[in-house]
């Protein structure tokens, strides 16, 4: 393995993902071979006619184009009408979905067929089925043929062996892309892509499992003028990895186990969320991805920047170069913050001390979402003094309305946080505490760890709290969809989680 260029971890990497779900981490195909019939109930017309094949073409296109490929091909046979609509009506093909319930299928062949037979566009292509290694030549081919017919939508996911497969640079050929997602590939060397090639459309890209370098990211970054949304999930590189965000039109950014040695974002204008969870409960590739050690979060110019989280206290270091002038001082602050989600050591003193210091960064903050982290060996807790004596935290004082507090185990580090909230935070609306798992099965008793918290003496009259139990397993990852994530209709993807079964 070492005369191929790939370094054991990307070989245990590898044999994980034969157990691992990687298609939790790719979209979800755009139609089902298993979807419901709304007409399968309606009355049937016994007169003859068929209605369907007189409506107009641009009408048949569109029902053609909600059909799974094999579906689409099918409709060919209901009239001569229909005998050339599915070959020029926009295809979504699913290679998944051409495979038979038992026996064998050479799959390879029948998407290369379909690619060469359709005169395209192709509204979405979801390919992941074939052997690549052993059909270089076949999906070589096929992007060309992409490329031509104008696919819209590019699901392309490798096997698991070898996971550092090339992908052929005819990839960026692909001008009519608006979203594409790599799955488990070596990103092509950049040289060997045209100085013209550009991805004028797209504007979601997601890479998972693949490895890269940080030139190539900010090569697809600069090559994608109107991206919008960034999503890398167990990126790979060989050398110490630093992400650097270049771009006027990237609105959100998501970073999946991917540890970084440095988040240096630059200029990004319009970027409104960052964010990065480093946990898939106890499953070996969360071991194998998630290197230890510190990682630098650099914020530069990000005017728009509201959403930030998963942080890590006493892991993640944040330096923030623009400078705010405020009442005549110099602050390095973050404004436009208003939700930012921290995962704190509880019973780790070091990591408790960068608390105070992330939250002053923030003086806009408005919701606060903190998942208390099980620590196997603690360092030293904190009491209510501890919080005391670090001095005013603007945010608290004056704008936190909500905080959400995940696995709470009854800590007294853990308590004196939230008492400490409850008696600075004027305009506080909300506490929701949701009590880790491990404590029912334990048979412990939570309300006499919560007395002090009730006894405070709340500084704001209105605020609600919710005690919940906890929807997650012991050791549960932070509770948020990284497909609401990148989703920007969802004000909040940090609260979208299940505390209905209240204590």
């Amino acid at each position: 393995m070492a005369s191929s260029g790939v370094d054991a971890q990307t070989v245990d990497l590898g044999g994980s993902l034969s157990h691992y779900d990687l298609h939790d981490h790719v979209p979800k195909p755009l139609v089902s071979p298993a979807a419901p019939l709304a007409l399968s109930g309606a009355s049937w017309v016994p007169d003859g006619v068929d209605r369907i094949s007189r409506l107009p073409d641009v009408v048949l296109h569109n029902i053609v184009s909600r059909l799974p490929a094999k579906d689409a091909a099918r409709t060919a046979a209901l009239a001569s009408r229909w005998r050339p609509l599915w070959l020029s009506a926009p295809l979504t093909l699913v290679d998944d979905h051409l495979l038979p319930d038992s026996g064998e299928w050479n799959i390879t062949s029948t998407v290369s067929r379909v690619l060469a037979a359709h005169l395209g566009p192709f509204r979405c292509v979801h390919l992941s089925c074939s052997k690549m290694d052993e059909h270089r030549n076949e999906l070589e081919r096929w992007l060309v043929l992409l490329a031509a017919k104008g696919v819209q939508e590019l699901i392309f996911v490798n096997s698991p062996w070898p996971v550092d497969l090339c992908l052929p640079a005819t990839l960026f050929s692909s001008a009519s892309l608006t979203r594409l997602c790599l799955g488990i590939w070596r990103l092509p060397d950049t040289a060997a892509v045209p100085r013209a090639a550009t991805f004028l459309n797209l504007r979601e890209l997601l890479l998972s499992f693949s490895v890269m370098s940080d030139r190539d990211l900010a090569f697809m970054l600069e090559r994608s003028p109107v991206l919008e949304i960034l999503t890398v999930v167990g990126g790979q590189s060989g050398e110490p990895a630093r992400l650097r965000l270049v771009s006027h039109s990237l609105r959100c950014v998501q970073l999946g186990l991917t540890r970084l040695e440095e988040i240096h974002v630059m200029d990004t204008p319009n970027l409104e969320r960052l964010l990065q969870w480093n946990a898939v409960g106890k499953h070996h590739v969360s071991s194998i991805l998630c290197k230890k050690g510190r990682s630098r979060i650099k914020i530069g110019h990000a005017p728009k920047l509201r959403l930030l989280g998963y942080l890590e206290p006493g892991d993640d270091e944040i330096e923030i170069s623009n400078t705010v002038i405020v009442a005549g001082t110099r602050e390095n602050i973050v404004p436009s913050i208003k939700i930012l989600a921290i995962r704190v050591k509880f019973g780790v003193r070091n990591a408790l001390k960068k608390v105070p210091g992330y939250l002053r960064c923030f003086p806009n903050l408005e919701t606060l979402h903190v998942q208390s982290h099980k620590h196997v060996e603690t360092t030293g807790k904190v009491n209510f003094k501890f919080w005391q004596e670090g001095g005013p935290i603007k945010c608290v004082l004056q704008t936190m309305k909500k905080v959400f507090f995940y696995e709470f185990r009854g800590s007294r580090s853990e308590v004196a946080f939230l008492k400490f909230i409850a008696e600075r935070a004027q305009v506080l609306e909300k506490m929701v505490i949701m009590v880790a798992s491990e404590c029912f099965s334990s048979g412990d008793d939570v309300s006499p760890k919560l007395r002090p918290l009730v006894s405070s003496k709340w500084i704001s009259k209105v605020c609600k709290v919710k005690l919940c139990r906890s929807p997650f397993s012991e050791g549960g990852d932070p509770g948020f969809s990284h497909w609401l994530a990148t989703d920007l209709s969802c004000p909040d993807p940090f609260g979208q989680v299940n505390y209905q079964e209240p204590l």
